[in-house]
């Protein structure tokens, strides 16, 4: 770490309402977005405090003070559900503490901005899934994250990434990027281009029903991977669902499709080896399962209809950002070989097709679980 950083590091420590004697500073958790420590104060009867101090990327998030505020509303929004239902605030949501100046984020000397969070005690995130019950707690853990903020207006939240999930706007920059051919690679990725081309219809149904009423716009966390939430250490239960940066206004069938994408595939997500890749049906339903259950019938209808299509667009938004961006030369996503983005687009595309070959048993799959949880029998 250079000077600098420590410096901003150190003063963002002091603005805080921290108590006790600085015993330690250490670099903590696998993200790559934020710089985030780990501070360990010791009061004077020898007890050791953990907070969490993190350093907001504005590279990455450039519209800091409306994240925070996101975060600052849906945080005392969410702690105040629990205390209703009898909850334990100090566990179930994430807990900012205050600066001495009353803001629940600091602006160091040189424009950076930093939070800090209590710590949940005895949980753990885990950044793969170690047996099919941790996938089937991060189900529940979001769909309990949607149900408790069925009620919160939305459209107050920011957008602090415009069109994240807008896969009408990503196939015009894909459409852009073939035309230009920067790099000179459109011609080997014909088959690809071809591909996305053909479903360009489909990137319309979720935009559509949504402009049409028939689908909610929703708090969503997007960014729904098995290490945004904490498990408890003595349960095994989903007790906190975490980093909440990209919380903002969109479509619950996007978060199921995103967690699908990502926790039912077979194959790693850049995997060369497509006959590897495939959408495994078991995860698919455990986490169905988990999902709605965690939705406590919070989700209409028509959005419990759409999940499939919130996999399938997900997966397809996926592969189609990946191929844009090794079209145009690989600056977005990091890469550590040579065509990695292009693997990556594969195998979401190929994730796709299987997705389509299975499409009528995912369908029943999700009226299954759903008629299930309707009757208390959880059977499929």
């Amino acid at each position: 770490m250079t000077k600098d950083a420590c410096a901003g590091r150190d003063e963002a420590v002091q603005a805080f309402m921290l108590e006790g004697r600085l015993a330690e500073v250490r670099i903590y958790g696998s993200g790559h977005i934020n710089d985030t420590y780990l501070l360990i104060h010791e009061l004077e009867d020898g007890t050791r405090v953990r907070h969490i101090l993190q350093k907001m990327n504005k590279e990455v998030f450039t519209r800091p003070l409306e994240l925070m505020e996101n975060v600052i509303h849906v945080t005392d929004y969410l702690r105040r559900k629990i205390i209703e239902t009898g909850g334990d605030p100090e566990r179930e949501t994430l807990n900012l503490v205050p600066c001495r100046d009353g803001k629940k984020y600091f602006v160091d000397s040189e424009g950076e901005y930093w939070r800090v969070y209590q710590f949940i005690l005895n949980a753990t995130s885990y950044d793969a899934v170690e047996k099919p019950d941790d996938f089937y707690q991060s189900a529940l853990a979001f769909g309990h994250f949607q149900r408790m903020l069925a009620d919160y207006p939305a459209q107050t939240l920011h957008e602090t990434i415009p069109d994240f999930h807008n896969t009408v706007n990503r196939m015009e920059k894909f459409r852009a990027a073939v035309e230009a051919d920067a790099c000179g690679r459109a011609k080997e990725v014909e088959p690809e281009i071809r591909f996305a081309m053909e479903r360009e219809k489909e990137a319309h149904i979720l935009g559509d029903l949504l402009a049409a009423g028939e689908l909610p716009l929703r708090v969503t966390h997007n960014d729904t991977k098995l290490n945004n939430i904490m498990i408890d250490n003595a349960t095994g239960t989903g007790i906190c669902v975490i980093d909440l940066d990209t919380v903002m206004p969109g479509l619950a069938v996007n978060d199921f499709g995103d967690s699908i994408r990502f926790g039912a595939s077979t194959a790693a997500e850049d995997e060369r080896d497509l006959t590897k890749v495939s959408c495994d049906l078991e995860l698919f339903r455990l986490y169905t399962e988990g999902f709605l259950k965690g939705c406590e019938g919070s989700l209409t209808e028509k959005e419990i209809e759409m999940l499939p299509m919130g996999a399938k667009m997900m997966t397809f938004e996926c592969g189609v950002r990946f191929l844009t961006d090794y079209l145009e030369g690989d600056h977005y996503f990091k890469v550590h070989r040579e065509g990695q983005n292009l693997d990556r687009c594969r195998t979401q595309f190929r994730l796709v097709e299987d997705m389509e070959e299975k499409w009528e048993r995912m369908e029943e799959i999700v009226q299954q679980v759903r008629k299930g949880l309707e009757s208390g029998t959880e059977e499929a």
